[in-house]
């Protein structure tokens, strides 16, 4: 049996004629009968009762149409989703980015109109650091990367960039600080005999390499007591009077009791969120991805 036999047989039990059957499937009767008794020695049941006037379905006939139209519907399914992952309609898309991309607004707006435009599209969302992302981008194993890089972020020539949003760095500080209640706004070298919280070196972290970057500019090397992964986990550790830390802006809305946020004067502070792919991407979703990202920046652009 084959899929020719089958759409034969779908169509004389939808129209209990051979002849109509024929005509619709733009064959000549007499080889449309072979088929069906072909097809019936190999099932080894009898489909349709045949005589001049009546052509009507058999137990084993009816039951077997059940199927063949299970069968046939997900074919045509599996026809269709072919054609839509050609075009990146349909597929997976490998989407990482950095613990505080999901805090701008913007980001899941883009998330949620890329779904609503290309439902049959699997994003796979996946947390990674900055330097995480331009491996996995490099070795194929994402697709889109939304990262931090730092001031001396330098693409190669396979990596596409996208600026997307920016916020400023900023000093975090317990409520009991000495820089908690001053009026004037510290400068980086009013930092340098502190005790830093930061992201580990190891994992490539854009921000980590800012921060440190802006640090040596300043004349000094921060002490860092403590490396943690996650700025909410740093904020906390700030609030307990562990140490101080300086982080992206956007946590200002999440900040926890007991933390104050400062502006650094007279240093280069903003940072960026940029888009990365490679020049030539192996999936097909990614111009549709970047094309929303682009409408989402249009309405909301850098600054």
């Amino acid at each position: 049996m084959d899929f020719r036999q089958l759409r034969y047989f779908a169509t004389v039990a939808d129209t209990l004629s051979f002849s109509r059957a024929a005509e619709q499937l733009h064959m000549s009767q007499p080889p449309l009968s072979q088929q069906i008794k072909l097809l019936e020695e190999d099932l080894g049941v009898q489909l349709f009762e045949r005589t001049r006037r009546v052509v009507r379905l058999t137990e084993p006939g009816r039951l077997f149409y059940e199927q063949a139209q299970d069968i046939l519907r997900r074919y045509e399914d599996a026809r269709e989703l072919c054609a839509l992952s050609r075009d990146g309609r349909a597929g997976k898309l490998r989407v990482a980015f950095t613990a505080s991309v999901p805090m701008f607004e913007a980001f899941p707006r883009l998330l949620r109109a890329f779904r609503q435009a290309y439902p049959r599209v699997d994003l796979d969302l996946r947390h990674l650091s900055t330097g995480e992302q331009l491996q996995a981008l490099e070795a194929d194993e994402i697709d889109i990367g939304f990262l931090r890089p730092s001031h001396a972020f330098r693409a190669p020539g396979s990596i596409e960039v996208v600026p997307l949003w920016s916020d400023e760095l900023v000093l975090a500080v317990s409520a009991d600080h000495r820089l908690a209640n001053s009026d004037a706004a510290p400068t980086l070298m009013d930092l340098a005999r502190e005790d830093f919280i930061l992201f580990p070196q190891a994992l490539g972290c854009g921000l980590f390499e800012h921060i440190t970057t802006l640090a040596t500019q300043a004349g000094f090397a921060p002490r860092i007591v403590q490396e943690v992964r996650e700025n909410s986990t740093t904020l906390a550790l700030v609030a307990a009077n562990m140490g101080i830390s300086i982080v992206p802006s956007i946590y200002e809305g999440t900040k926890p009791p007991g933390v104050v946020f400062k502006w650094i004067t007279n240093a280069p502070t903003q940072s960026r969120i940029v888009m990365v792919t490679r020049v030539r991407p192996g999936n097909a979703s990614v111009p549709l991805f970047a094309e929303q990202a682009a409408r989402i920046v249009a309405a909301d652009p850098p600054h």
